[in-house]
């Protein structure tokens, strides 16, 4: 960039425990100041809560949201922002958006979206109109929903790691098993495909398997998460839904950046961003799964291999600092130098 930004993010801070380490705003934050710029993070929700001495949402966004807003675009004006980053927090809206943008004319405004079916979310789309830019972690038919409806600017953009937290531990034998899977085995937003649940209901039957967050067994956070994927031979990773273009949940960046071995069920030009049996091993049916990690279970080279040629990767190649240049060049451009940008995504 000609100049360092003066970057003013507006999130959903919550501080729970367990996002420690998959909190992506922490990292982005990082990546926009190792690349010498300044950052401010605005917590729109925390801010509604403390003013707020109502539990719901519902009651206290008619009855203080405009307080809050007062007070987020107070501090925009006073710190005079080159770039707002959106992520969507709960109950902000298109009208907080012309709010910020009345006192903050010449700001950039672009917004990220890491999260499927963006018409089942409220009024994300009509907020996401108010943007010069918006990011999304897909390229297909989520990311088309904001250019339908005339966004101005939409771009993938993948998730990103931390290397100095996202690596491979050294673990106790309590944190090693062959395979491990993390999150919840089905999404309540689509249930027309099963593959996901059909593999996680096989997993969950065999000894050599540990679930996390799924079939009555606990979550995981913190460094035990990070401990979970290093003492991990191979990490299951499967999207709630698979035919998007580029799309995938950040499980799949946390396992490779933490240095598992991955078999990841394939997605439409996922080569684009990791390389079949080079970074990780792409798979398409239960049966096939299985068939690969019998094999890799029982080839630790090969498997080794790969998950350090993956964890190399995708600490070079997806890590916040990088992406966070290529945020910064998309705004002053209109694009970013990057493999898979091909050059037409809504240019």
């Amino acid at each position: 960039m000609s100049k360092a930004k003066r970057i003013f993010i507006v999130a959903d801070v919550k501080h729970k425990p367990i996002k420690t380490f998959v909190d992506q705003i922490p990292k982005l934050s990082k990546g926009f100041v190792r690349l010498g710029n300044d950052v401010r993070i605005f917590s729109y929700c925390s801010e509604l809560s403390q003013a707020s001495p109502f539990k719901s949402k519902s009651l206290s966004k008619p009855l203080f949201k405009s307080q809050i807003d007062k007070l987020l675009c107070d501090q925009i004006k006073t710190y005079k922002p080159d770039i707002v980053y959106i992520c969507f927090p709960k109950i902000l809206d298109g009208t907080t958006l012309r709010r910020m943008r009345k006192v903050a004319p010449n700001t950039v405004f672009i917004g990220n979206d890491g999260d499927p079916w963006p018409k089942l979310r409220g009024e994300i789309i009509e907020t996401a109109k108010e943007l010069d830019i918006l990011t999304a972690t897909n390229d297909g038919e989520f990311l088309q929903d904001y250019r339908d409806a005339e966004v101005p600017l939409c771009v993938f953009m993948p998730n990103m790691c931390d290397p100095d937290n996202d690596h491979r531990y050294e673990v106790a034998s309590e944190w090693q098993t062959d395979i491990l899977w993390t999150g919840s085995a089905w999404h309540h937003a689509d249930t027309s495909e099963n593959l996901r649940e059909k593999l996680i209901t096989e997993l969950a039957k065999r000894d050599n398997c540990t679930l996390y967050g799924c079939c009555g067994r606990p979550q995981i956070g913190g460094f035990d998460y990070l401990y979970a994927i290093s003492g991990a031979c191979i990490g299951a990773h499967v999207n709630a839904v698979n035919s998007v273009r580029m799309y995938h949940s950040d499980r799949l960046t946390h396992y490779l950046a933490g240095g598992a071995f991955v078999l990841a069920k394939r997605v439409p030009d996922t080569d684009l961003l990791f390389q079949d049996g080079v970074h990780l091993k792409y798979f398409d049916t239960v049966d096939e799964f299985f068939e690969l990690a019998d094999w890799y279970l029982n080839h630790e080279t090969e498997r080794k291999k790969i998950a350090d040629a993956g964890m190399q990767w995708t600490h070079e190649r997806f890590n916040c600092v990088r992406i966070a240049g290529y945020i910064l060049e998309l705004v002053e451009k209109g694009s970013y130098s990057a493999p898979w940008f091909d050059g037409t995504q809504d240019l």
